[in-house]
C-alpha cells in the first residue's frame, strides 16, 4: 500500500470526521484522479516534440500517456481541427497516491525561490489545479537530455463537495499551501 494512502486512512481521515463532523467514514472526501495535462505547441511543426513529451510524462508518471487532438479549428493559431497539440494522463488509485507523493515530497521542494503553492486555484467544488513552469523539477527528467523546458498542468479531483473541504484535504495530505 503506498504511503500516501496509509497516511490518508489513519491520520487525514480520522481529522476530517472531526473537523467536519461526518458521521460515517465514507462521507469523508478523497482524492478521486489526478489529471496531467501539457499542450505541446509546436507539436503541429515539430511531431518529434510530441513524442519527446509523451516520454517525460510516461517517465515521471509510469503511465502511457494519450495525445490530445484539437476541438476545432483556429486560424491565428494556425491549428486545424483533429491536430494533435497536447498529452494527457489520468492517474487513479495507487499510482495516484504515488505520483502525489512523489510530487509533494520530492518534486515541489526543487522548485527555485519555492513559498508553497496558491490556495486560490480551487474550482468551486473542491477540485484543485496546480501549474508548473517546468518538468525538470521531477527526478526522473535528465536534464541534458531536455530539448525545450515545458509546463503543465496537475489537477486534483476530489470527492469533496466545497473548496473548505477539499483545501483540508489537500493540507493534510501535505500539499504545501502559501500563507
Amino acid at each position: 500500500m503506498p504511503r500516501l494512502k496509509e497516511k490518508y486512512l489513519n491520520e487525514v481521515v480520522p481529522q476530517l470526521m472531526n473537523r467536519f463532523h461526518y458521521d460515517n467514514p465514507m462521507q469523508v472526501p478523497k482524492l478521486e484522479k489526478i489529471v496531467i495535462n501539457s499542450g505541446v505547441g509546436e507539436g503541429k511543426e515539430n511531431p518529434k516534440a510530441l513524442d519527446e513529451m509523451v516520454e517525460e510524462i510516461k517517465m515521471i508518471t509510469g503511465q502511457k500517456p494519450v495525445i490530445t487532438k484539437a476541438k476545432k479549428s483556429i486560424a491565428n493559431f494556425k491549428i486545424r481541427k483533429g491536430m494533435p497539440i497536447g498529452v494527457m494522463v489520468t492517474l487513479r488509485g495507487n499510482r495516484m497516491y504515488e505520483f502525489v507523493d512523489k510530487l509533494l515530497s520530492v518534486a515541489l521542494p526543487r522548485v527555485r525561490d519555492f513559498r508553497g503553492v496558491s490556495s486560490k486555484s480551487f474550482d468551486g467544488r473542491g477540485n484543485y489545479t496546480l501549474g508548473i513552469r517546468e518538468q525538470l523539477i521531477f527526478p526522473e527528467i535528465d536534464y541534458d537530455k531536455v530539448e525545450k523546458i515545458r509546463g503543465m498542468e496537475i489537477v486534483f479531483v476530489t470527492t469533496a463537495k466545497n473548496d473548505e473541504e477539499g483545501y483540508e484535504l489537500l493540507r493534510l495530505l501535505g500539499m504545501p499551501f502559501s500563507k
